[in-house]
């Protein structure tokens, strides 16, 4: 079987059998809580590593672990990832920026401005 590196559908079948070979649907590892858990513990391993100016592999490793435990919540929860991706493009698309405390942010921003906020 030849795999495309490039490819979304090769790298989510990746992902289905990391699941299929652990059973995670048996074993508890699709339940969401968990999942969650887990993003949290990953995204404190990045945090770590930008905070502790650890060599681009290490951090690549880690955004990994967590691009593999999202591409899993699409499998465990049955949603189509790619889908989403692309519908909340088109969303963020449409949006406008403002910078807030001197950085960037694109959001829904509803309500009254802050006087910190400027349109951009």
């Amino acid at each position: 079987m030849s795999i495309d590196k490039d490819s979304w559908a090769d790298m989510m079948q990746a992902v289905q059998a990391f699941h299929d070979k652990h059973r995670f649907k048996e074993t508890g590892g699709e339940e969401l809580t968990y999942r969650v858990a887990l993003m949290a513990e990953e995204l404190g391993e990045i945090s770590s590593c930008i905070s502790k100016g650890k060599p681009t592999e290490e951090l690549a490793e880690e955004v990994a672990d967590l691009l593999i435990l999202l591409m899993g919540t699409d499998i465990a929860t049955e949603f189509d990832l790619n889908e989403a991706f692309w519908n909340k493009m088109d969303k963020l698309m449409q949006r406008k920026s403002r910078m807030v405390n001197g950085r960037i942010r694109v959001s829904e921003f509803r309500g009254v401005e802050h006087p910190d906020e400027k349109s951009a």
